[in-house]
């Protein structure tokens, strides 16, 4: 069986960590911002992790 090629979505969505954790962005951080708070925007810009029940998914697409 040939490798896998990596669907080009979540190359583009996701990052490894070298513990093998999944680092991703938060949506709703593109457009509309001038109605947001400070707060939230800056909560928002920061990469959080994968939830437990997606990452077997993700996983899969690498």
């Amino acid at each position: 069986m040939p490798k896998l090629k990596t669907k080009s979505g979540s190359k583009k969505r996701f990052k490894k960590t070298a513990n093998g954790y999944i680092k991703k962005k938060h949506a709703f951080k593109n457009h509309l911002l001038t109605k947001k708070s400070k707060k939230r925007k800056r909560k928002l810009s920061t990469f959080s992790l994968l939830k437990k029940s997606d990452k077997k998914n993700i996983k899969k697409q690498f």
